[in-house]
């Protein structure tokens, strides 16, 4: 890995309102008179309002492409268990226009992403129940994925130079956390292979007036070691006592435990290494997680 922290990826291809009434006017024509603006966007992909209830999703580098493919094909088949809202496609269109990829129209779900917005500690409740309703025994041909759900022996080329940076560059990467991050790779993967969010840090729960009232963003949906989405906990709840609470509902293995803090460690290194580049809240979440990981 470079000595050098890198931001956010740049876009591979040029995404604008124009583009997005062009694909809707060719593919979905009936959709194409509802108003489209811009929304927040993410490493993967850009989002674009669509009305009031819509919205589209399109990838912005051609990494993210099998992603979406993967959002379309498995989101139908969750929503139906998971007691809080996702944005399952309701319609799926294919590459046009110039633009290289297939693309989505999800519902667009209310609320705050949870770092502006933290959750109400009872919310922990919900949290658990949502995880515990994914995390269920994944089919042999769910998707893999290389950076989600894995051993984290296998993230540790990319997790250790960046604590070496940021031992430098600010007071987080005590002899704790690093005892806590080694403690995670060495403990075993002793649960079952089971769906993932993946990628399940504040800013893809939204949360209204302290209540949970969806999950966005699955693009890393995947198969694999559930500690991945525990690490959520860190990430999302402040107070020590409801993080011990969740995980007595949860009930994982001690193992688990582990590998979930070492999940959180791996974010909040990720977060705040490359937000200090150019995202400022990336910033704050891998900072506020690093040193709840520590107390």
């Amino acid at each position: 890995m470079s000595s050098v922290a890198l931001g956010t990826p740049g876009p591979d291809v040029r995404i604008d309102t124009e583009l997005v009434v062009r694909l809707l006017t060719d593919q979905h024509p009936d959709l194409a008179a509802l108003p489209v603006r811009p929304a927040e966007s993410g490493w993967d992909n850009a989002n674009f309002r669509l009305g009031n209830q819509l919205a589209v999703r399109l990838p912005r580098r051609a990494a993210a492409a099998p992603l979406i493919l993967n959002e379309q094909t498995w989101l139908p088949h969750l929503q139906s268990r998971l007691p809080l809202p996702i944005p399952s496609p309701i319609r799926t269109g294919a590459p046009a226009s110039g633009y290289p990829w297939g693309w989505s129209v999800v519902p667009w779900l209310p609320g705050t992403p949870a770092d502006l917005d933290e959750p109400n500690p009872s919310q922990y409740r919900l949290l658990v129940q949502f995880l515990k309703s994914l995390h269920v025994t994944a089919p042999s041909d769910a998707p893999t994925n290389a950076v989600r759900g894995v051993p984290l022996t296998q993230r540790a080329g990319t997790v250790e130079p960046r604590l070496d940076r940021l031992a430098a560059a600010t007071g987080l990467i005590t002899p704790r956390l690093r005892a806590v991050w080694n403690a995670a790779l060495e403990a075993p993967i002793d649960a079952p292979r089971t769906w993932l969010h993946g990628d399940l840090h504040p800013r893809n729960l939204l949360v209204d007036e302290g209540i949970i009232t969806g999950v966005i963003d699955w693009g890393d949906v995947t198969a694999g070691d559930p500690a991945t989405d525990l690490a959520s906990l860190w990430m999302l709840f402040d107070d020590p006592r409801i993080r011990e609470a969740a995980l007595g509902e949860y009930a994982p293995t001690q193992a688990t435990v582990l590998r979930a803090q070492g999940w959180a460690v791996l974010f909040g290194v990720i977060l705040l290494d490359t937000g200090r580049v150019d995202n400022q809240r990336n910033a704050i979440i891998g900072e506020r997680t690093l040193r709840r990981v520590c107390e």
